[in-house]
């Protein structure tokens, strides 16, 4: 069973888009006005508006997730964070060593999702 996507469902399609076109540097694909993706071959990033699950009578809250990082590997994570600039409250964890090597900084969505920007340590 192959692996399709990640979907953050949003209460705002268009600033949601706005900030991980910004992250990934990609324009996302905008089949409908309230769906969006955005990656490529190893993994999908569809954003969506609540009217794409309203059937499901609640059992997805916009704005509201609390376990899942998105990641993105960098090829320099100080410089990824120095070119998006985030304001200083969305950062959780400004540009780090992690004790196993990866170099990390965890940045907050407009929905308050935590983001990871890291990158491998050199072989």
């Amino acid at each position: 069973m192959p692996f399709a996507s990640i979907r953050l469902v949003t209460d705002d399609v268009d600033r949601l888009v706005a900030f991980y076109e910004r992250v990934t540097c990609e324009v996302a694909e905008r089949p409908a006005p309230v769906f969006a993706q955005l990656g490529g071959p190893r993994a999908i990033l569809a954003i969506a508006g609540t009217q794409t699950v309203a059937m499901l009578g609640g059992a997805v809250t916009p704005a509201s997730n609390r376990s899942v990082l998105v990641e993105f590997e960098v090829d320099d994570v100080d410089a990824e964070v120095a070119r998006l600039q985030p304001d200083p409250q969305d950062v959780v964890l400004p540009p780090s060593t992690m004790p196993w090597g990866n170099r990390s900084a965890l940045i907050r969505d407009p929905d308050g999702n935590v983001v990871n920007l890291f990158s491998r340590p050199p072989a």
